[in-house]
């Protein structure tokens, strides 16, 4: 299997695609079409140390540019791919050219929710974050003593809401829900993280929602608030979760279901395309996800790539997850939808806690807050399919890394 590997996609899971084929020696012709000028570089950084000024964007590239030539590796920046004909297995680009393949592959990502323009989203000093050009606006408007209002109560926004403080900005965080990660964490975590930001000045607000926002000379001012309150902001960032880019695989009539459809070996419903990433359904204990995260959007790709070279072994997934708000560091294993059941474990040192997640009895994830022990031994277990004693996990004083053994 020698024909061109076309790849749409600039991002994380097209990067680790083609470093695995070349990895394994795959010669192939390969081709990344990508819609940004830069090349293919970490995302998550970016609205943490990124915006922090903790590091530049030559330290998130995955490799240098020099790379890609070395490695017969082709890559056309600032060009979309438009449309993809797949009897004459070819794509259209907004250049005007085409390319054709022999296999396809789509790293399509996703992109973040914005606010509808019908109540201000589409006033100067409203952002999402997606890559470096948006992080560096954003990174001009946050300004000490300045007041952002964070929408959406999920990682992506408590994760602003960290940096915005650490910039000096006064941050308020409104969730419509009931409580704060309530599609993602147990009401534990959620407790424990309010906390964090509390005690860190951040006024998070939940079971409040955005009516609109309020603007003068096309600029935010302010945001009329579902409890009646107006608060006013200088600086808006929502996080209202992402959509996966399914619209090219739609066109060309793939299978889509709120993304990507695609079965284990990362094939979509045409055998010669695949898709990996945030863009992708996959198939994962019985039921098709969307795992939103760089250990899928890597080991999904390695898997896609292994098969592509030639081999058959199907993608199990293993998730884990992380995020960095202030100096704590929450790490999460396995994949708590679903969970029925859950325990807090203090950890050993000061800050440090962990939240066991249990379906029908089944030990199915865990949440570590400043607690790496925690984190290696849940994720070993999970991996292994191993449930311990209940008790033995309650008892602060067993040793965790025995239950391994």
């Amino acid at each position: 299997m020698t024909g061109r590997l076309v790849v749409v996609g600039g991002g994380q899971a097209a990067f680790a695609l083609v470093a695995k084929l070349r990895a394994l020696k795959d010669e192939r012709p390969i081709t990344i079409v990508a819609a940004e000028a830069s090349h293919p570089y970490q995302r998550p950084p970016l609205s943490k140390k990124y915006l922090l000024g903790e590091a530049d964007l030559s330290r998130l590239m995955f490799r240098p540019e020099t790379w890609y030539p070395e490695n017969n590796v082709e890559i056309r920046l600032s060009t979309e791919v438009t449309a993809i004909d797949r009897a004459a297995k070819t794509v259209a680009l907004s250049d005007g050219t085409t390319l054709h393949y022999a296999f396809l592959a789509l790293a399509t990502g996703a992109t973040p929710r914005r606010l509808p323009a019908e109540i201000g989203g589409d006033l100067v000093g409203v952002f999402t974050v997606r890559d470096y050009r948006d992080a560096d606006r954003l990174g001009l408007e946050m300004q000490e003593g300045r007041r952002a209002l964070v929408v959406g109560g999920g990682y992506i926004g408590l994760e602003a809401a960290a940096v915005a403080r650490g910039r000096g900005l006064h941050v308020t965080v409104i969730e419509m829900a009931e409580r704060i990660l309530a599609r993602v964490a147990s009401p534990a975590t959620a407790t424990i993280l309010k906390a964090i930001h509390h005690a860190r000045g951040v006024d998070v607000r939940e079971k409040t929602g955005l009516v609109r926002l309020l603007g003068e000379n096309g600029r935010v001012t302010g945001a009329e608030l579902t409890d009646g309150f107006v608060l006013p902001v200088d600086v808006v960032i929502a996080g209202i979760g992402v959509t996966a880019n399914d619209q090219l695989a739609r066109e060309a009539g793939l299978e889509v279901a709120n993304g990507i459809v695609v079965d284990q070996h990362a094939r979509t419903s045409d055998p010669a395309i695949f898709a990996m990433g945030d863009c992708t359904v996959l198939p994962f204990e019985g039921s098709r996800v969307r795992l939103e995260s760089v250990q899928n959007a890597v080991d999904q790709a390695e898997a896609a790539a292994a098969v592509i070279a030639g081999g058959d072994e199907p993608y199990q997934p293993k998730p884990w997850f992380w995020s960095d708000q202030y100096d704590v560091k929450l790490q999460i294993a396995g994949f708590c939808a679903g969970f029925d059941d859950t325990f807090v474990r203090p950890g050993q040192r000061e800050g440090s806690v962990s939240v066991w997640y249990f379906r029908q009895g089944r030990l199915i994830a865990v949440d570590a807050v400043n607690d790496a022990k925690a984190y290696v031994v849940g994720k070993k277990l999970i991996e292994m399919g191993r449930t311990p004693e209940r008790a033995t996990l309650e008892d602060p004083a067993a040793d965790l890394k025995a239950l391994t053994l």
